[in-house]
């Protein structure tokens, strides 16, 4: 399916059905995007940001009132078309596979790339890391039943393909402000050696978190056990 026709799928049906919840100005969409702008301006404090994927622009709208120069893109003509008034001048509509005009400090893609043939989310992978070097990204690696969502991957796949553009996960930024499996990743040029000492310093916190929390359960269980 080409783009044009992708982009005809993302009509008032999807976002009344397609969301979870019927998206829009709710105070459930506003508090989201209120939470995940409040985020972004305390742990990264960029300057602009690039809302790839923007929808109705609530996070544009949300950051803006924050004093952050923000901007957003989408592919949806209906969702481009309600936008709110304060915030159309700095809203366009177009695909993230279009090369943008100008670089940001900051690109975020909040459960984009999974409505986009394989090819065309490398493109977008691409064009984000031509025009930011920080890029916070999330894209829901379970749900399979949206009929949209035609590129459902694990993180690893996502964060292969910005490996290829030198672009690896902070594995010390928590993105969970945006979803449970939301990351950072961000151009780095260091030597391989230093990456998989990040990489690895981060996974056995986390082997021996699991462990522990394991050993606590069945130990736990053998208590309960002895008092029964």
């Amino acid at each position: 399916m080409d783009s044009a026709n992708i982009s005809k799928l993302f009509d008032a049906y999807y976002f009344t059905h397609g969301c979870g919840t019927p998206y829009g100005r709710s105070d459930e969409w506003l508090a989201l995007f209120n939470s995940i702008a409040n985020g972004i301006v305390k742990h990264i404090q960029p300057k602009t940001v690039l809302d790839a994927g923007c929808a109705m622009g609530l996070l544009v709208e949300a950051l803006r009132q924050r004093g952050v120069e923000a901007y957003g893109v989408d592919i949806s003509e209906y969702a481009i078309q309600n936008l709110r008034p304060s915030v159309q001048e700095y809203c366009w509509l177009g695909s993230v596979t279009d090369t943008f005009s100008e670089q940001y400090d900051l690109i975020v893609s909040i459960e984009v790339l999974e409505h986009m043939p394989s090819i065309d989310a490398e493109k977008a992978i691409d064009n984000f890391c031509q025009h930011s070097n920080d890029i916070l990204f999330s894209s829901t690696p379970f749900d399979f039943k949206e009929i949209t969502h035609f590129n459902v991957q694990p993180p690893e796949k996502w964060a292969e393909l910005f490996a290829l553009h030198s672009f690896y996960r902070d594995v010390d930024f928590d993105a969970s402000f945006i979803t449970p499996w939301a990351a950072r990743f961000r151009r780095k040029n260091e030597v391989l050696s230093r990456l998989v000492r990040e990489y690895e310093r981060k996974f056995f916190l986390l082997w021996k978190e699991n462990v522990d929390l394991r050993n606590l359960v069945v130990e736990m269980r053998d208590e309960l056990e002895d008092n029964e």
